[in-house]
């Protein structure tokens, strides 16, 4: 292992004859000892130990258990992945058990077989190194469904991964977000990722239809039901039957609708417009806004039983501005796709061009950017797309960072780096590295080490 994988084994005893003890037992792994709970706190945040041994009995009060499993809440508080180890009396089951209640992985009575503890220190790192895999692959994977959407954001791919996740369930989904974040992507790709894919889709935007009108499109109306109504017509949610609908803008739906759309999503049956008779549906539902419904809420402006209704799984989609090398990345994905389809020979991003779009704020978002670069492609004259092409101005949206986690800074600054130089230079493993001041087997490894794709 490299020293950056190195993971030591933290040895919690305030009996320092049987801590020198242990240690010697235990001398295969590379150990830091501790006596009382705020001593293994210190080591635990210098060493970030995977495996703890520890008594739970530890001064100030050794009598008592209370030191040690306030000492174990605060490492599973900490980090619930590390390994802890009950080092107990040979009459203490019940405090062994509600230790590993609370998260430790498992328990000795005194005196124990070296042989025995050694086993299990040794399984513990394996499992430790095994779930932190796991992890980093899981940060690597992006579901099939949401393959048409473009990031390498750290906070979009875990709405990615949380999107995979609901996607099998039948919870009603709520998407909030700024206008042209992407938000039918994400429903499209809750869809697809869904049992209900080989369904409809349907999707109807809530703002862009008359009040007098919206009833009967999304419910439906009777032949005969008003002037005009020459035919049985199915509304939205009758169309969506056994897929999925989504309710764009869904803080513009007018009050008298409201309470009917609240009806539907408790009993699951609908009346057309002229109706009197129940249908059932069977249909998901996702709604999406760029409003703040709680406070509509608040104000009377929208049901509050109905934005509990719909807010079983809320979705907070951060901003263009906000997403780490996106801006760059998806401006290089729609320099390709415009130049292919308007029959262009290949154009690329100028330098400068490249520095635009990191530094453009895009209050409208990727639908802005996407517009910007169509434009661009259709006027710009030469094989490259310039700064003047895009017509972009602006500060650098600078984001100070709060942590004073050493670690912490250092891996967000590398990664934020990495992404942002990947996306500058289009993917280019080789310009990247040339960018970033190091060698492509380095530059692989921290990617490796970052779980960067």
């Amino acid at each position: 292992m490299t020293p950056e994988t190195v993971r030591s084994l933290l040895i919690v005893e305030d009996d320092l004859a049987l801590q020198k003890q242990i240690k010697w037992s235990l001398d295969r792994f590379e150990s830091v000892t501790a006596h009382d709970r705020s001593s293994a706190l210190l080591q635990m945040r210098k060493c970030l130990p995977a495996v703890i041994t520890m008594d739970l009995g530890l001064p100030p009060d050794a009598d008592s258990v209370s030191e040690g499993l306030k000492l174990l809440e605060q490492v599973m508080a900490f980090d619930p992945d590390i390994k802890v180890i009950v080092l107990t009396g040979q009459n203490d089951q019940a405090n062994a058990l509600r230790a590993v209640a609370m998260g430790a992985y498992d328990f000795f009575a005194k005196p124990f077989e070296p042989e025995l503890l050694n086993l299990t220190v040794e399984r513990a790192f394996k499992m430790f190194e095994l779930q932190r895999e796991n992890r980093r692959l899981q940060a690597l994977h992006q579901p099939d469904a949401l393959s048409g959407l473009t990031t390498r954001d750290p906070e979009m791919l875990r709405i990615c991964r949380t999107i995979e996740k609901v996607a099998s369930s039948n919870a009603t989904v709520m998407l909030l977000g700024e206008s042209g974040t992407g938000k039918e992507v994400l429903a499209r790709g809750l869809h697809q990722a869904s049992p209900r894919r080989v369904e409809k889709f349907v999707a109807i935007n809530c703002a862009a239809i008359p009040e007098n009108l919206l009833e009967s499109e999304l419910f439906g109306y009777e032949k005969g039901a008003f002037t005009g109504a020459a035919k049985l017509t199915l509304g939205k949610i009758e169309m969506a039957h056994g897929g999925t609908l989504m309710l764009d803008e869904i803080g513009d739906l007018p009050l008298s609708l409201q309470a009917k759309l609240l009806r539907f999503l408790q009993e699951r049956v609908i009346e057309r417009v002229g109706g009197r008779q129940e249908i059932a549906v069977d249909v998901r539902i996702v709604c999406a806004t760029h409003q703040d419904l709680a406070a509509l809420s608040k104000d009377g402006r929208f049901r509050e039983d109905l934005y509990y209704r719909l807010a079983e799984i809320v979705v907070k989609i951060p901003p263009l501005r906000e997403r780490v090398g996106d801006a760059a990345l998806l401006a290089h994905a729609f320099v390709r796709r415009f130049v292919q389809e308007q029959n262009r020979s290949a154009m690329t991003l100028a330098d400068d061009a490249v520095q635009a779009v990191e530094n453009h704020l895009w209050p409208g978002n990727i639908r802005e950017l996407e517009n910007c670069i169509r434009r661009a492609t259709i006027m710009a004259d030469g094989s490259q797309i310039g700064c003047d092409d895009l017509g972009l101005k602006g500060p650098q949206n600078d984001e100070a960072d709060t942590s004073l986690d050493l670690r912490v800074i250092r891996d967000d600054a590398e990664k934020r780096a990495i992404v942002a130089a990947l996306g500058r230079v289009n993917g280019n493993m080789v310009r990247a590295a040339d960018l970033l001041g190091v060698s492509r087997p380095t530059l692989y490894d921290l990617m490796h080490r970052l779980a960067l794709k």
